[in-house]
């Protein structure tokens, strides 16, 4: 679907609307300081006026006696407004600064919490780097719209509109050779800004491509140097970087030579009110105005200055509109990932701390050790509690990542409770996507899945999440110590209990020997442990969350034979009275399953125990004779 280019017409209301909502008070009274500051900056002409007409008068009387006075009163009084203007002016741009980063600050928390409710689906369709240019580059560009931008657009906007007044006060003659040449800078900034602000929503889209291929590349760097790849990365590269400099040239250039054209007809617009005034005193022409006063000098003079005035708030307004283009752009994208339909969770069975009493599964406050799934039945308002178990059973389970392309077809599997399970199958065969489903990270297209008798349709999907243990082949580290690394697999955990889920996953011999053992802090993912030594501790985080229910993708793969035997003892405490579903390519490490389900092109093709598949000789067999490890 192409991308409209051209920022829908309620995002700047929207914007508008956000920040109000921020500051309700605060807004207000940034608002009546801003315009004080512009009426007070735009009256000037008046008092230049009286001043000129006091001076022209004493000259045509001869009389100079109480000019003086009046002069240094009008004085005084246009310094007392001018003081009161720098106090608004003051006020204003401190509250400004605190609502502008008070703003952002509530939106990146409102992007960042929506975010963590987003669906898996989100974060595999869309580029990481492309998501971050939203917390950085569209975050940036909102900044400068909303702390300078519409300050300065409302600044000259009341300046004009009181300019304006002021000037049919004093002559409508002049005020309409003003408008004229108004009306001409318009329509050339209507041209050239137009131009200018789609190449500026353009920079903007290819300056969020760019840092997700930057940060693509970084997180692959390893693999980049392997295959020796880096000059196809950087010929990669040069061409976003070349769009991107494409798109931000041709904006630029366009709002470069905006400016220059518009102060020069601001210049000629100076000469033509200097001529048309010079002429209107003359001749005999009747003064038209609101004020009904004879055009003399004192209004020519003044109307001079509001000309130049007037221009240069056409220039202030041009000059924002390519960064009000773009913080509506950034705005744009940064609701567009507010905005982004969270996670449904029609759940409503909810798993609670339990405790037996006369035989009874009731609920209580205290953590027990056992656990019981909270069903309310809506038909007759009763609650049932049946105890959690692991007991997991797929049937006739179909599902597709995308329309009419099928990856699982009438999959049907019973894990018990303690009993472990093994996909076997060539990289594509849909292994991975079966754990995914008993997560809800993807739902099925058809089929039932039950969890101790309960559609896991009808679980909420926390609880669900809760119950399941599980370690992936790529491991994810977060900065923080090794202590709150394992933490993470239960936030209530002692550090004794951590401990133990070490010692269970056989990584407490390499945690103890690290500078501060499980005080070691850890960034980067880990990168100062080993492939291997990263791989315990996210074994580590799963055996403290103490899960019923065990999901290992893998969990082995990266680990070396030495490693992998240590490991083993530990997966086989973790294993031992749950129920487990195994993910392996090395076959070796599954022969001990409960039973073996071999998976091709998302079926499943044959299923049994070790012994049972090799006396077969069927695939399976093909696969243990043939390689030990399935590529």
């Amino acid at each position: 679907m192409k991308k409209n280019n051209t920022p829908k017409k309620h995002t700047a209301l929207r914007v508008i609307k956000t920040v109000f909502s921020f500051y309700p008070v605060m807004m207000p009274v940034t608002l009546i300081c801003i315009i004080i500051n512009a009426i007070v900056s735009s009256i000037q002409a008046v008092f230049m006026q009286n001043v000129i007409a006091m001076v022209e008068q004493s000259w045509q009387s001869g009389d100079w006696s109480a000019v003086g006075s009046q002069i240094l009163m009008l004085v005084a009084v246009l310094i007392s407004f001018y003081v009161f203007s720098l106090i608004s002016g003051f006020a204003y741009s401190q509250l400004m600064a605190i609502i502008t980063q008070g703003s952002l600050k509530k939106m990146r928390e409102k992007m960042f919490n929506n975010m963590q409710r987003l669906p898996i689906k989100y974060f595999d369709q869309n580029n990481h780097g492309d998501i971050m240019s939203r917390y950085t580059n569209d975050i940036d560009a909102l900044r400068q719209m909303i702390s300078q931008s519409f300050p300065q657009l409302l600044i000259s906007a009341i300046s004009t509109m009181t300019i304006l007044i002021i000037m049919l006060y004093f002559c409508l003659w002049l005020t309409l050779v003003v408008l004229v040449c108004v009306t001409v800078m318009i329509l050339i900034t209507k041209y050239i800004g137009g131009h200018s602000s789609r190449y500026f929503i353009r920079q903007q889209r290819s300056l969020g491509k760019e840092e997700g291929y930057i940060e693509e590349i970084m997180h692959g760097q390893k693999v980049v140097k392997v295959f020796n790849h880096e000059e196809e990365s950087k010929a990669d590269f040069d061409k976003i970087n070349d769009m991107l400099f494409e798109e931000s040239r041709n904006a630029n250039r366009y709002s470069n030579i905006l400016m220059p054209i518009l102060m020069n007809i601001g210049n000629i617009m100076y000469v033509i009110v200097a001529l048309v005034g010079g002429i209107l005193l003359l001749t005999d022409i009747p003064n038209v105005s609101i004020s009904q006063m004879a055009l003399s000098i004192s209004v020519v003079v003044p109307f001079l200055n509001m000309s130049k005035q007037f221009a240069g708030n056409i220039g202030q307004v041009s000059m924002q509109i390519n960064s009000v283009v773009m913080g509506l752009a950034g705005a744009e994208r940064i609701f567009e990932l507010v905005d982004e339909p969270k996670e449904v969770d029609n759940g409503y069975v909810k798993l609670v701390n339990a405790k037996i009493e006369n035989g009874e599964i009731k609920e209580c406050d205290e953590h027990t050790g056992i656990w019981a799934w909270k069903h309310p039945h809506q038909a007759d308002g009763t609650v049932t509690y049946t105890r959690l178990a692991g007991d997991v059973r797929l049937f006739d389970v179909d599902f597709e990542y995308e329309e009419n392309k099928p990856v699982l077809h009438n999959i049907t599997v019973y894990a018990e409770p303690g009993q472990k399970v093994a996909f076997v199958g060539a990289t594509g065969a849909g292994k991975t996507t079966i754990t995914n489903l008993l997560n809800r990270f993807y739902d099925i297209a058809d089929g039932k899945i039950r969890y101790d008798g309960i559609n896991i349709n009808k679980i909420k999907k926390a609880d669900l999440r809760r119950s399941l243990g599980m370690v992936l082949q790529d491991t994810n580290l977060f900065t923080g110590t090794v202590m709150d690394n394992i933490r993470y697999g239960n936030l209530t955990a002692t550090d004794e209990e951590c401990i133990k889920a070490a010692k269970l996953a056989g990584a407490h011999d390499f945690i103890t020997r690290l500078p501060e053992g499980y005080n070691t802090m850890l960034s980067g993912d880990g990168s100062n442990l080993s492939q291997g030594q990263r791989q315990l501790l996210s074994i580590s985080r799963a055996a403290v969350a103490d899960p019923p229910v065990m999901i290992l993708d893998e969990a082995t793969s990266s680990i070396d034979t030495r490693t992998e035997a240590i490991v083993q003892r530990g997966m086989d405490a973790l294993m031992k009275g749950r129920t487990v579903f195994v993910i392996a390519h090395r076959l070796s490490t599954i022969k001990n399953s409960d039973v073996i389900m071999v998976m091709d092109h998302g079926r499943i093709i044959e299923r049994g125990s070790h012994e049972k598949l090799l006396a077969e000789r069927g695939k399976y067999y093909q696969l243990y004779t043939g390689a030990f490890e399935l590529e």
